[in-house]
């Protein structure tokens, strides 16, 4: 129910519906700018969640688009001034962090303040919310040649900052990892950085708010592309309340079209059954932790990975 909703997720709710509409009516965004009397830009912006629309403005577009049902309309108008009620500016919203973070990274943050759940799926390394702050430096800086140093300072400080809100909020959502086994072998930072970081994945798991299974070398049960994501679901566990966020190296994009998070939720199901089980996984962890403090103390100041 809206009444329910915070302002995020009421803004999405009557954007999606928005744009539901209108490529359901066949109709351009141009042609909508054009009988609402807008610029392109606005219809653009609040499509894209940019800006949330005014009730006095949305009334007139639905009957546009052709939504007619008194309940539907009630229901959005609702949602509309819920979406336009005043929130503390959030760290994510400054400046500083405009400037150094992509929008689909801005996006994404946005929604992990809200998610009821996340499932990620984890190709090359550890989950942003969930790297230590040592971890998520020596990654970061595998990217000098590509970031400015300025660029890097913020990302680790916002997956630190990632951290705290997920940490705060664990009692309230569901985390699900699928995590490559070569993440679990590659010591990003070296055998020391790489060793607390799996210590405190497995914190993580022994809280019971976090559940963990690895894609083993063996499994023969591949996903639809080469990209790490992470789907989120924006209240219950319903299809159209999942947003996924994919990256590619730099590259990244939020997807919120149906088909293509039902198909990547379908698909992670089906290797989540075929993954190495959760005791499994966590005793599969353990060693790993083991062998890299035997490592790091054989070799201290090891800082490189490996």
């Amino acid at each position: 129910m809206a009444e329910g909703d915070s302002p995020t997720v009421a803004r999405r709710r009557v954007r999606l519906a928005l744009r539901e509409a209108r490529e359901a009516a066949e109709l351009t965004q141009q042609q909508v700018a054009d009988e609402m009397e807008w610029s392109l830009s606005k219809v653009i912006r609040i499509e894209g969640g940019e800006v949330s629309i005014a009730p006095n403005d949305l009334r007139p577009l639905l009957t546009y688009l052709g939504i007619r049902d008194r309940a539907r309309i009630n229901e959005l108008l609702q949602a509309a001034k819920i979406a336009r009620t005043r929130q503390r500016r959030s760290w994510w919203q400054g400046p500083e962090y405009r400037e150094h973070l992509t929008d689909s990274l801005r996006r994404l943050i946005e929604f992990e303040a809200e998610a009821a759940a996340i499932r990620y799926y984890c190709l090359y390394h550890m989950p942003g919310p969930l790297q230590t702050p040592s971890y998520a430096e020596a990654l970061m800086h595998k990217w000098d040649e590509e970031m400015s140093q300025e660029q890097i300072r913020h990302r680790v400080e916002a997956r630190r900052l990632r951290r705290e809100t997920l940490n705060g909020r664990l009692d309230q959502m569901r985390i699900y990892i699928l995590i490559d086994e070569s993440v679990l072998w590659r010591p990003i930072g070296g055998n020391a950085v790489m060793a607390e970081q799996l210590e405190q994945l497995v914190e993580l798991t022994d809280s019971g708010h976090v559940h963990l299974r690895m894609i083993p070398f063996t499994v023969d049960t591949p996903m639809t592309n080469n990209a790490s994501f992470e789907l989120l679901f924006l209240g219950e566990d319903l299809p159209e309340n999942a947003v996924m966020y994919r990256e590619n190296g730099l590259s990244d994009e939020i997807v919120e079209d149906r088909a293509t998070t039902t198909r990547h939720r379908n698909r992670y199901d089906k290797v989540w059954t075929a993954a190495t089980d959760e005791v499994a996984t966590v005793a599969f962890v353990r060693d790993r932790i083991t062998a890299l403090r035997a490592a790091a103390n054989s070799r201290p100041g090891d800082t490189d990975t490996q």
